[in-house]
């Protein structure tokens, strides 16, 4: 009985010392501005064929990264088309994404309507013959009060879309793609959920046995229209892992972690900028209300202490207007105090016509570059990519980040 008693008890301290250290080594990180990222409601859009069979023209938002709201037809050839974010308050970043086809050729004009306090960012891409066209000045006309997009439709489906869609299965797909003939030392895992219950996934990058070695994080998709910078990421991680001298010499010494999904729900859901807990990610690196931040943070946490390891640097690839590096002021105290500097002036001296644009500051809010830093004292950038800059300019400028950053660190 007494052997039965201690059993117990030695049952009972396990499943608490598990939980409180579970608690413990995910500690919540204090900023100067406080964010509520408690949870939202949302605005599902009805998912539909918008069907117009007088004039033989067709939408739908029927499909991953769909976003329509309404469709009204105002000749037999102009279409009024209205788009609405998943929430308020919202940053003023109007996405859309809609399949277009006709029963014949026709020429039609689709004007894009915004509620009041919203403009039109994005210049459309049409997906015709799996290829993705910038729409020219001719055909898309923008003015004061009007977004007009001159098309011919026929019976092939078209996408027309804020920018390039890429979806769950798209970005899946492609971390596919990383792990054939690479899967001794590249590992994509789920380590949770989302709150749709849709998976959350990192790509796990080491050679040999990951005890102590610096762990190097990389995360993209927080806002989900930000593809631009998931281009980079895409450019950045494949650089990584071209197997050649300086990359093979990189993660001999360095464990990479790389989320290249950080809002899974939002992407499917066609957001302008919110997950389906209708929170700004980048606005939850304190309290971890929002699942996919949780399951990135206590990740990231119980790795380094699983293998006794520091992390090192921390980038997160967004989108916005320009390309733009935001980092930490605070860089004397982090564990590469020279990096950035290094980092910027062999991007400057390797990329033909570049010059780094920095803008430095402390986060006031809770985002990530400040959790790098206040949680790790890593280096902590947030690397932005603009909306419209040039698609081979932007794996150009991901493949020579990887290379400036191996080169640096390899030498560490």
């Amino acid at each position: 009985m007494i052997n039965f008693f201690i059993s117990v008890i030695r049952i009972y301290y396990f499943i608490y010392c598990t939980l409180f250290l579970a608690c413990a080594s995910t500690p919540k990180i204090t900023f100067e501005d406080y964010v509520d990222t408690k949870s939202k409601n949302i605005r599902f859009q009805e998912k539909k064929v918008f069907s117009f069979s007088e004039s033989g023209v067709y939408f739908s938002n029927n499909f991953k990264g769909g976003r329509l709201n309404c469709v009204e037809q105002v000749n037999d050839s102009t279409f009024a088309m209205s788009f609405s974010p998943e929430n308020e308050p919202i940053n003023p970043s109007p996405f859309y994404a809609f399949k277009i086809w006709g029963e014949t050729s026709k020429n039609v004009y689709l004007e894009f309507n915004y509620q009041a306090g919203y403009e039109h960012r994005y210049i459309p891409k049409i997906l015709s013959d799996k290829e993705w066209i910038i729409a020219d000045s001719i055909s898309f006309q923008q003015s004061e009060d009007k977004n007009v997009l001159n098309l011919i439709v026929d019976n092939n489906v078209k996408i027309v879309s804020g920018q390039e869609l890429n979806s769950s299965d798209d970005v899946y797909q492609w971390t596919k793609s990383l792990i054939e003939g690479r899967d001794d030392f590249v590992r994509f895992k789920e380590i949770g959920k989302t709150k749709l219950n849709r998976p959350f996934k990192v790509i796990d990058i080491y050679k040999n046995n990951p005890e102590n070695k610096p762990i190097v994080v990389f995360i993209t998709r927080q806002h989900p229209p930000e593809v631009t910078g998931y281009f980079a990421f895409k450019s950045f991680i494949n650089t990584i892992l071209n197997e050649n001298e300086i990359s093979s010499a990189f993660l001999e010494k360095y464990r990479v972690l790389a989320f290249p999904l950080m809002n899974p729900d939002g992407v499917d859901l066609g957001h302008w900028r919110h997950n389906s807990g209708g929170v700004d990610l980048n606005r939850d690196w304190s309290k971890y209300n929002q699942k996919e931040i949780k399951n990135t943070v206590n990740f990231i946490t119980k790795t380094l202490k699983k293998n006794n390891s520091k992390l090192l640097l921390g980038i997160d690839f967004h989108s916005t207007y320009y390309d733009v590096f935001y980092t930490n002021e605070e860089k004397a105290s982090t564990t590469m105090p020279n990096f950035l500097n290094k980092w910027f002036l062999e991007l400057e001296n390797n990329i033909p016509n570049y010059r780094v644009n920095e803008q430095s500051s402390n986060s006031k809010q809770p985002v990530s570059k400040g959790w790098f830093l206040n949680a790790h004292k890593a280096v902590g950038v947030v690397f932005e990519i603009g909306d419209t800059t040039p698609r081979d300019r932007i794996r150009l400028i991901g493949k020579e980040a990887a290379i400036s950053m191996m080169s640096f660190m390899i030498n560490l």
